[in-house]
Parts: structure tokens; C-alpha cells; sequence
């Protein structure tokens, strides 16, 4: 018993110790998930002050990075350390961290935003947004313990307040914005109190009032300084190499701003330097001095050869001289000289370069044979004449290959086909190429973009091209192709731009039997051949693409290809003009199946292609009416279906399609009202001409407000119309005058002699029924 006493002041001990430990444990546990209500309310003011636009968000276009709403996860109630863009402190559950870029907002920005309240945040990130050219608020010096801002590209306009100069512990600032301007004070002031600075991006911003010198008060802990497009005018202090810690240096745009580089002892931890469209032409030779760039960027109407010491910098990587006016031979791995004034192939070393871009020069010869090694060769838009070697397919290493807009001639060589076992790209169009196009693409077929348009090609499209499975363009226009329409090519399942126009395809266009047929396509161009029948409504049922072009949501507004800066470009009718599409949105569609020899009514279902931006189905022989469901289109900037032999009215739904900024309609047998609204009242006399019997504005003949014809009295047609209206009055009067004269000649006639015949059959049945009447 004694034992167990002396027991009991221990185990107490330890239970108070478990306790304790439980208590703290869970107090501990619920700091680190629990944010601070105040913060959460905060937020949720900050927050009601802006709507939701989807297009106040445009992340797509300049990076991967998908816009979405973040805001939206935000509830009243919830934990807001879990809300999308925050991040808490593990222990206060204090907001540290609001990262709402890309995040569709739009509204003025409010300078008692409930925001400047949060005062232990440490980093705000508030780009890509639209704040409708608001000022930036002075309130945004309270954030004291903030160390990196981003407020760039979301619509502030105006001068920087001087107060952000009070933001001392910043580490990275981004305040790119083209409404934005700095001022030469504020600039001085800000360069003296950020100490702490390593990234300072001013792109775009304003900075005509600044010194170019006064960049050298800025902290000498700087890694990354951004100035492109500022308008900065003068020189720059070339002394800013030679910080200790600037990796990155961006003036480019600016083309006002000189700059040149010390002739010798040149020291600087530099990777990066961009002078786009700037006067650097004292610079070149001294570059050599910077051996730790790895991309340099110098399209800065730089003249004379390439000096062979830039051969010298072992880091480099990547360099950009196009649009300069060089001559002269580089070692590089990568080599840019597109855009340049050079003539002979000579001049540029093909040993040890994999990527070469010397396109848009001047070069002449034969095409030339590249190394082995080789994987990116572009070389178009120059003036190469003869024809393909076979040598050519010993490159197996491409993989992409163009050298269209020549004058290349000749056959294709027939071993061409083989380098599609690597090659991503092959581009041809635009030269003099003839025979038969190669027809053994092997199994493994990697080609994603074969573009042939703009030769001579004759024969048959081979088969074989259903062996690219990852094909996505297909581009043989304007060739002697003579051949059925390709259905075969329906399980590609990846093709999304499939262009045959100006070629000599016959027959009919086959409805297939596949549940699921061209999944991807959405660029489809067979103008101009002898294609006969009724529209293909089954192929039409199938284009789900062309239904939504956005629906993978990702790759929405991007360029297609853009491999190593390589867009994918078609050649298309657009709004009437047949161009060149030097890039192509992953979200344009098109539909032409013009100049061909299509009957009957345009089918409905053409109305569910609602990303549809062009619809083309002119000089054909359809008939019918236009289907109303065409007013779902709206996305719409083009309609063309003149020359047909379409009857009635325009239906009143196409008023709906604002989008739409090129109509056609002549030539047809419309007729009635043409709509009004929207952009039919845009719209001139050659959408309509060739249609007798439409009538409306913009044409001569006007309707009612009832949608009937109306003819002005002061007109030939009034005067007509005045004339109808006297004339069957006057008949009228005429025909009751006759009857009258005619029933009392008739009456004097029969009174003085009455025809036997009409005495016996009306007289006597008088009489009759007189007699009858007696009797009863």
C-alpha cells in the first residue's frame, strides 16, 4: 500500500506531463491550420471590390500558365490558409503570401482596399489582371515586411507613387506596365532605398524623364535588371557590367539608348544580355570579353563581318544576330542569322552547328547538303535554285527541315520519306517541285506539320501519309494532285488543319460510316477542285473541334508548333483575301468548300461549328434556303455564299453574329427583307447585288415596318404605284355602271318582247308556284 502511495505522486506527474504535451500538441496542431478570421474577412472585402472577366486575363497568349478565377474558392466560413493564392505562417496563421495573377479580375482598385490591412504580408503578386487604369495607391507603402511585388501587366496607369520607395525589404520587384511612368525622383529615391534588390523589371514602363546614369545608383546586389521598351533616351553607363552579381541585363526597344562596352579588361559574371532594336554599334568586338553569356541577343542594325573571337565565349548557348547587316562565319552549336543580307552559303560554317535559322537572306546556289548531326535547318524565303540531293537523306538527325519560299525544281527525291522517323517538320511550299509526291512514309512516321503548298505535283496523294500518326497539319494546295477526296485520312488522330485546295480532286465526298471521323480538325480547305454531290453531313456531324476549338482548355490561344520559336503557318482565304497565315491559333477554324460543284440545301447541322471564324461555300449549285441555325455561329468573321442558287428570305437569326465583319451574299435568288441590326448595318450593296428581289437598306428599294416592300412616292415606282391605285378604281366604277346599264337594257328588252324561252322556263314556273300557293 505504501509503495503504491509513494506511486501516485508520479503517475500524476506523468498524466500532468501527458497532458500538457496533448494540450500544446493540439494548440500547436491548430495554429499551423487555422488562419486569422481578421485576414479571412479582410480578404473577402478585398475580393467583393472586383468582378470575374475572363478576358481581363490573358496569361495564354504569352506563356503556359492558364488564367482561372482564384478567387472563386474563397467561402466565408473555410479555412482561408486553404484558399487558391494564399499561403499562411505555419505558426501566426497570419497571410504572408497572396498570389492572384492571372486571376481574371476586373474592377478600379479601391485606395481603402481592406488589403493594406493584411501587414504581415511578405510577397503579393497581383499581374495579368485588369484594374481599369487605376492609380497605383499610395496605401501600398504599408506593406512594410513585403518582399516581393509583382503588380505587372493588370492596368495600372499614372505615375508611381512615391511611397513604394518605402518598401525597403524588397528583394524582387516587377512593375511592368505600358500606361505606367516613373519619374526621374522617384526613380533616384527608389534606386537609394532598396538595398536589398536582386530583380527589378521595369518593362514597358515610361522612364523618358530618366538619366540613363542615374541606373548606376541602383543596389550593386542586382542580378536581373529588365528596362526593354522604356523609352530611355541618351547613353547607357556601360559601367552596370560590371556589378558583381548581374547575370541579366534587358535594354531592348528602346531605340533612342546607345550603348557601348570598355575596349579591354572587361569583367562581369553576365549570362544574359538582350539589346534588341537599339544603337549598339560599338559594341560588337567587345563583347567577346563577357566569357560567361550564354544568350545574347543583338538586333541592333549591327554592320560587317562576325568577328571569330565571339567563337571564343564557351558558354554560349544561343545568340541572335537577325535583322543586322553581317557578313561572316560563327562556331556555334546555335546560330541565328535570319533577317541579314547574306548571299553565299560560304560565309556560314556548317561544322559543329545543329540549329541554324538563316532564313529571309539572300543566299543562292543549290540547296546544300547539311551535317549529319543537324536537327533544326531553316532556311527559306532565299533565293536557292536546282535541285534536292539524295545526300539529303543521310541528315537522320532532323527534325525540322524548311526551306520553302525558293526556287528550288525538279523531284522530290523518293528517299525523303525515310527522315520522317525523326523529322517533326517538313516544309517545302513555295518552290518549283514536280512528278509524283513520295509515297513510302515508313510505319513510326513522326511528321507532325507536311507542308507541300505551291508546287507542281501531279498523281496521287499517298496513302502511306496514314502511317503519321501524329500528323497535324497537311498542306498540299495549289498543286496537279489528282486524286478522290482522302477519307482515309479520317483516323488521323491528331490532324487539325487538312488544306486541298487548287488541286484537281473529283468525286463525290463520301459520307462515312465511322463514329468518329477527323476528331481534331479544324481548319478544312477544299476550294476549287471537282468535287460533286450533296454537302458531306456526316463528315460536318463529326467535326467536333469545330464545335469547340477551346475545349482542351490549355492550349487555348496558343500558336500551333512553336517548337524552338518555330510557328507552323498555313496558307488560307481569309474575309476574301487569299494570305499567307504566318502563325495559327490553336483556336482558329475554318470551314471553305468553295468553287466546286456541290448541290442541294446547305445542311442544318452546319449550324452546331460554333468556333467556326470562316464559312465559305460559294460558287457551288446548292439551293434551298439559308438554314437559320447559321445564327449560332457566333463566332463568326466571315460568310460566303454567293453564287449559288439559294432562295428566300435572309433568315433574321445572322443579325445575331456581331462578330461577323464580311458578308456575301450575291448572286443567288433571295429575296424579301434584308435584316437590320448589328453589323447588317454595316454591310454595302456588293453582300446583296445579283438578288432582284431582296429589297432593304443598303439598297434603293426600301421596306415597311412590316418587312414589305415600300416604294418612295416622289419615285418612278410611286408614281406607278399612284397610277395602279387610280386604275382599279376606275375599273371597279366601271364594272358597277355596267351591271346597272346592263340589268335596265335587260329589263326595257324584256318588257318589249319576251323570248319564248324564258316565258316558258321562268314564267311559267311563277305560275306554278302561284297555283300551289292558291291551293294551300
Amino acid at each position: 500500500m505504501g509503495f503504491s502511495l509513494k506511486l501516485c505522486p508520479l503517475v500524476f506527474l506523468l498524466l500532468f506531463f501527458l497532458a500538457f504535451s496533448f494540450s500544446s500538441s493540439s494548440s500547436s496542431s491548430s495554429a499551423t491550420q487555422l488562419c486569422s478570421h481578421e485576414h479571412a474577412t479582410f480578404l473577402l472585402q478585398f475580393s467583393s471590390a472586383f468582378s470575374i472577366n475572363k478576358s481581363a486575363s490573358e496569361c495564354e497568349y504569352f506563356s503556359s500558365v492558364k488564367s482561372y478565377s482564384k478567387t472563386l474558392s474563397w467561402k466565408e466560413g473555410t479555412d482561408c490558409c486553404f484558399w487558391d493564392g494564399i499561403t499562411c505562417d505555419n505558426i501566426t496563421g497570419n497571410v504572408i503570401d497572396l498570389d492572384l495573377s492571372c486571376s481574371n479580375l476586373y474592377g478600379s482598385f479601391p485606395s481603402n482596399s481592406s488589403l493594406f490591412l493584411i501587414k504581415s504580408l511578405e510577397s503579393l503578386n497581383l499581374s495579368n489582371n485588369d484594374f481599369n487604369l487605376s492609380k497605383i495607391p499610395r496605401e501600398i507603402g504599408q506593406f512594410v515586411s513585403l518582399k516581393h511585388l509583382d503588380l505587372s501587366y493588370s492596368l495600372f496607369s499614372g505615375q508611381f507613387p512615391n511611397e513604394i520607395t518605402h518598401l525597403s525589404k524588397l528583394v524582387s520587384l516587377n512593375l511592368s506596365n505600358f500606361e505606367l511612368k516613373l519619374e526621374e525622383a522617384t526613380f533616384k529615391s527608389l534606386a537609394q532605398n532598396l538595398s536589398e534588390i536582386r530583380e527589378l523589371i521595369l518593362s514597358e514602363v515610361n522612364l523618358s524623364s530618366l538619366n540613363p546614369r542615374y541606373v548606376m545608383n541602383l543596389s550593386s546586389s542586382l542580378i536581373d535588371l529588365d528596362l526593354s521598351s522604356s523609352d530611355l533616351e541618351g547613353k547607357f553607363p556601360h559601367n552596370i557590367l560590371q556589378f558583381p552579381n548581374l547575370k541579366s541585363l534587358t535594354l531592348g526597344g528602346s531605340e533612342q539608348l546607345t550603348i557601348s562596352l570598355p575596349k579591354s579588361n572587361l569583367s562581369s559574371p553576365l549570362e544574359f544580355l538582350d539589346l534588341e532594336y537599339m544603337r549598339c554599334s560599338e559594341l560588337f568586338h567587345s563583347i567577346s570579353d563577357l566569357k560567361s553569356l550564354k544568350v545574347l541577343i543583338l538586333e541592333c542594325n549591327l554592320e560587317g563581318s562576325i568577328p571569330s573571337s565571339i567563337g571564343n565565349l564557351s558558354q554560349l548557348s544561343m545568340v541572335d544576330l537577325s535583322s543586322n547587316n553581317l557578313s561572316g562565319n560563327d562556331t556555334l552549336e546555335y546560330l541565328n542569322l535570319s533577317h541579314n543580307f547574306l548571299m553565299a552559303l560560304e560565309q556560314i560554317p556548317w561544322r559543329n552547328i545543329r540549329t541554324l535559322d538563316i532564313r529571309s537572306n539572300m543566299l543562292q546556289g543549290v540547296f546544300p547538303v547539311p551535317p549529319i548531326k543537324m536537327i533544326f535547318l531553316l532556311i527559306s524565303t532565299n533565293n536557292l535554285s536546282g535541285e534536292i540531293s539524295s545526300e539529303l537523306c543521310k541528315a537522320n538527325s532532323l527534325e525540322i527541315l524548311d526551306f520553302s519560299h525558293n526556287n528550288l525544281s525538279g523531284m522530290i527525291p523518293n528517299c525523303l520519306p525515310k527522315l520522317s522517323k525523326s523529322l517533326f517538320v517538313l516544309n517545302m511550299q513555295a518552290n518549283r517541285f514536280h512528278g509524283n509526291m513520295p509515297s513510302m512514309f515508313p510505319k513510326g512516321c513522326r511528321i507532325q506539320n507536311f507542308n507541300l503548298h505551291g508546287n507542281q505535283m501531279e498523281g496521287l496523294l499517298p496513302r502511306s501519309l496514314v502511317n503519321c500518326r501524329m500528323l497535324e497539319v497537311l498542306d498540299i494546295g495549289n498543286n496537279n494532285i489528282k486524286d478522290t477526296f482522302p477519307y482515309w485520312l479520317e483516323s488521323l488522330p491528331k490532324l487539325q488543319v487538312l488544306v486541298l485546295r487548287s488541286n484537281k480532286f473529283h468525286g463525290f465526298v463520301h459520307n462515312t460510316k465511322a463514329n468518329s471521323s477527323f476528331p481534331k480538325l479544324r481548319v478544312l480547305d477544299l476550294s476549287n477542285n471537282n468535287f460533286v454531290g450533296p454537302l458531306p453531313v456526316h463528315y460536318i456531324e463529326n467535326l467536333k473541334a469545330m464545335v469547340n476549338a477551346q475545349e482542351d482548355g490549355k492550349n487555348s490561344a496558343q500558336y500551333m508548333g512553336g517548337r524552338f520559336s518555330y510557328e507552323y503557318s498555313i496558307m488560307v482565304t481569309m474575309k476574301g483575301l487569299f494570305i499567307e497565315l504566318e502563325k495559327v491559333l490553336t483556336i482558329f477554324s475554318s470551314f471553305d468548300l468553295s468553287k466546286n460543284k456541290f448541290v442541294g440545301e446547305i445542311p442544318k447541322v452546319i449550324g452546331k461549328l460554333s468556333s467556326l471564324k470562316g464559312l465559305n461555300l460559294s460558287h457551288n449549285n446548292l439551293n434551298g434556303s439559308i438554314p437559320h441555325s447559321l445564327g449560332n455561329l457566333t463566332n463568326l468573321e466571315w460568310l460566303d455564299l454567293s453564287s449559288n442558287e439559294l432562295v428566300g428570305e435572309i433568315p433574321q437569326e445572322l443579325v445575331s453574329l456581331t462578330s461577323l465583319s464580311v458578308l456575301d451574299l450575291s448572286n443567288n435568288q433571295l429575296d424579301g427583307c434584308i435584316p437590320q441590326g448589328n453589323q447588317f448595318n454595316t454591310f454595302e450593296n456588293s453582300s446583296y447585288k445579283g438578288n432582284p428581289m431582296l429589297y432593304g437598306f443598303p439598297l434603293t428599294k426600301s421596306c415597311d415596318g412590316n418587312g414589305m416592300l415600300q416604294q418612295p412616292l416622289g419615285s418612278f415606282h410611286g408614281k406607278v404605284h399612284k397610277l395602279w391605285e387610280f386604275g382599279w378604281r376606275v375599273v371597279l366604277l366601271g364594272y358597277v355602271c355596267g351591271l346597272v346599264f346592263g340589268l335596265l337594257m335587260g329589263y326595257f328588252a324584256f318588257q318589249i318582247g319576251k323570248p319564248k324561252w324564258f316565258v316558258t322556263l321562268f314564267v311559267g314556273q311563277h305560275n306554278q308556284k302561284a297555283r300551289n300557293v292558291k291551293k294551300a
